[in-house]
């Protein structure tokens, strides 16, 4: 059974409910598996947790 997490910044739900569809949808077309058996961990990270080239992403 698949398990992918994605760590990302804040998206709202009718985002992640679309990146849960695709996700699961590519396992399903590219190894021949049922949905069922994909499961999807959406990991959101405030703005003030994270950087990205020494600043913190909330004051880019």
């Amino acid at each position: 059974m698949p398990i992918v997490t994605v760590l990302q910044g804040p998206r709202d739900v009718d985002q992640k409910r679309a990146l849960v569809k695709d996700i699961t949808d590519a396992f399903v077309d590219g190894y021949g598996i049922p949905a069922e058996t994909v499961q999807v961990w959406v990991l959101d990270t405030p703005t003030d947790s994270w950087g990205v080239g020494g600043t913190l992403t909330a004051d880019r």
